[in-house]
């Protein structure tokens, strides 16, 4: 379960690369799902969570992104968070595991934003964005690959 608020803390820093790299490894048969969760796995939706991501990375680096903790924002961090907290827990502590990841999304957005701003007045945007990125996609991918013997 831990795994699962922790992906969530990762998700209110970006929204999309905690669940589409929970969706490659469904996709890649490392993580195994049946059911609803089962659909992250589809070629075709780890694809186009995978091209969201990317987006989203490029996209926070420019000067007009919105901030991560509008309305929008926030919203689409308890929904991926959620997704990927589910992913990550035991079937049976799915429910559980979704809501604390997307509580843990909406916490980590407020903290991470503030601490981005304070160093987005040293570093300039792009530096420090490369740096979140940089830290998301690790994070995510060490949470899912070890989830896979915590899930039996």
């Amino acid at each position: 379960m831990i795994r699962s608020i922790l992906i969530g803390l990762v998700a209110g820093m970006r929204s999309m690369a905690p669940v589409a790299v929970a969706s490659t490894a469904v996709a890649r048969g490392e993580l195994e799902e049946s059911g609803p969760m089962a659909l992250l796995g589809h070629p075709a939706v780890s694809t186009g969570l995978s091209a969201l991501a990317v987006a989203e990375a490029m996209g926070d680096k420019l000067p007009f992104a919105p901030d991560r903790i509008v309305i929008p924002g926030i919203a689409a961090r308890i929904v991926t968070g959620a997704l990927a907290g589910a992913a990550l827990a035991p079937r049976e502590q799915r429910k559980v595991a979704a809501v604390l990841a997307a509580g843990a999304a909406v916490a980590a957005s407020y903290w991470t934003f503030r601490l981005r701003v304070r160093a987005m007045r040293r570093y300039g945007q792009a530096r420090t964005g490369v740096v979140e990125d940089a830290l998301v996609l690790a994070a995510s991918q060490y949470l899912v690959s070890g989830a896979k013997g915590d899930r039996r």
